[in-house]
């Protein structure tokens, strides 16, 4: 794998958050809360248990190593991806195209609301081919898009 990437394990759901997400609990909690990343992962593991699905969650602050886990979507049959993609979410069009050439559904998260924030942060590379776009909800902006796609996948919206 390029840059020892770990691969994805076979999946119904793959979660990817992208730079300094790995630092939420610490990194300006007056903007971002208190949960740490392992926390919502932990969270979101639950929720798939429950609904008799298998989540893959990986962090990285790469962006080579986004696209790389990216494009392994659906040869481990994953249906569905949650993206956090962070400060690439306004710079990456590698990481755009990437999404668009596994052709798998995924939600776009973001933590705060990025139209409150700086204007260069208004726009993002991903959100018109989203399926769903969250924001300014903080940690529970996880939870919204994990119970709509458990619905998604189980028929039941």
């Amino acid at each position: 794998m390029p840059n020892d990437v770990k691969p994805l394990d076979s999946c119904d759901i793959v979660l990817l958050n992208g730079p300094n997400l790995n630092l939420l609990g610490t990194r300006e909690p007056e903007v971002y809360g208190a949960d740490t990343l392992n926390s919502i992962e932990n969270r979101m593991l639950v929720k798939a248990q429950s609904a008799d699905l298998k989540l893959e969650s990986r962090q990285t602050n790469f962006e080579g190593e986004l696209v790389t886990l990216i494009q392994q979507i659906k040869s481990v049959g994953a249906k569905f991806l949650i993206i956090n993609a962070a400060a690439y979410t306004h710079t990456s069009i590698a990481i755009r195209d990437a999404i668009s050439a596994v052709d798998v559904p995924f939600i776009e998260v973001h933590l705060t609301n990025i139209y409150k924030r700086e204007h260069f942060r208004h726009h993002s590379y991903l959100s018109d081919r989203a399926e769903a776009v969250i924001c300014g909800f903080g940690p529970m902006g996880y939870d919204v898009a994990f119970d709509y796609v458990i619905g998604k996948l189980k028929g039941s919206l």
